[in-house]
């Protein structure tokens, strides 16, 4: 940690709102990363990265300092994420990116840019989603290294950190998710071919 981030940090626990918002300038884009993959969902992600940087600074105090302040940033969306995903359990949710029916005719609720050509705009759009559906079927833990991982890009050290476990864990776990992603994604493929074939 840095001479700086001290610092700040110390500025930031008396209550300096100026201190904590340089603290968080560098980490807002990955909070709202993290929270977008880990929920799927724009607004409920951008909703999630501002309780989250609210119940930072409020907690603050808190703060030890044995970890650098964007991995205890990461640990804290992290785990918001993880809160609503299980009261999310008990919930139906709608997708603002589901397509609507409206009098037998389906549309987009989102405008999508088709330059590369339509056809090979829908496949990748269908492959997308067929990735991002299947990432949200996996279990927490799963999801969560994934996400971490894989679209994230931490490393094993900063993924430990982030989610309180040993560094050999956290690369199990991750080769479990990746098979369970895999089996998921295969199990996608089978069935629209399946649809086709008939």
């Amino acid at each position: 940690m840095s001479n700086t981030e001290k610092e700040l940090i110390n500025r930031a626990k008396k209550g300096d709102i100026e201190a904590f918002e340089q603290l968080i300038e560098g980490c807002q884009k990955k909070v709202f990363n993290i929270a977008f993959r880990m929920l799927g969902n724009y607004d409920d992600a951008s909703e999630l990265a501002q309780e989250v940087f609210l119940k930072a600074y409020k907690s603050i105090k808190n703060f030890k300092g044995d970890s650098l302040f964007n991995t205890w940033i990461y640990k804290v969306t992290t785990n918001a994420c993880l809160d609503e995903i299980r009261k999310r359990k008990n919930k139906k949710v709608v997708s603002l990116d589901e397509d609507v029916e409206i009098g037998g005719n389906e549309i987009k609720r989102q405008i999508k840019d088709d330059s590369p050509g339509p056809e090979l705009a829908a496949e990748d759009n269908e492959l997308k989603r067929a990735v991002k559906d299947s990432i949200n079927m996996l279990s927490e833990e799963y999801r969560t290294v994934i996400v971490l991982r894989d679209i994230q890009g931490f490393s094993y050290e900063e993924i430990a950190n982030i989610i309180k476990c040993p560094e050999g864990t956290v690369k199990s776990r991750i080769n479990r998710a990746r098979q369970a992603l895999k089996k998921i994604l295969q199990k996608k493929k089978e069935l629209i071919n399946e649809e086709y074939v008939k």
